[in-house]
């Protein structure tokens, strides 16, 4: 076994499965996020005050892409930590979105809602895999 630094630890089968299952649902969180985002960019709901929504849909993918490699190849538990760590603080603003919505809001709170189950679903496989559960 190893504590996860370095190249890719040789964990046993049953950990190494926590780390590819906890890679393939990241990646479809992504997946999501992308493809929302996408929506929201045509329908013009996304603000362009940070730079084009293009630019920030082409990083995205760039970091989803490497988040996936260290979950799934390199198996880096502080990698899974790290974004368990960061999906973790999306909470508040998908609660808030869900249940505390303004009542000229755009989006409805269905969408946080969808979002916040597919965050937990997310955080419990990553969680397996960065603390071995």
């Amino acid at each position: 076994m190893s504590t996860g630094t370095g190249v890719k630890p040789a964990w046993p089968a049953a950990r190494a499965q926590k780390f590819r299952q906890a890679a393939f649902v990241y990646l479809h969180v992504a997946m999501l996020y992308e493809f929302a985002a996408y929506a929201m960019m045509r329908a013009g709901l996304l603000p362009d005050r940070f730079g084009s929504p293009w630019l920030w849909l082409a990083a995205g993918a760039v970091v989803s892409a490497l988040i996936f490699v260290g979950l799934y190849r390199w198996q880096n538990v502080w990698v899974a930590r790290g974004v368990w760590g960061l999906h973790g603080l999306r909470l508040p603003a998908l609660i808030r979105g869900a249940f505390f919505a303004d009542v000229a809001a755009v989006t409805p709170p269905s969408f946080y809602l969808t979002a916040m189950v597919v965050v937990m679903i997310n955080l419990w496989m990553l969680a397996r895999a960065g603390w071995d559960l």
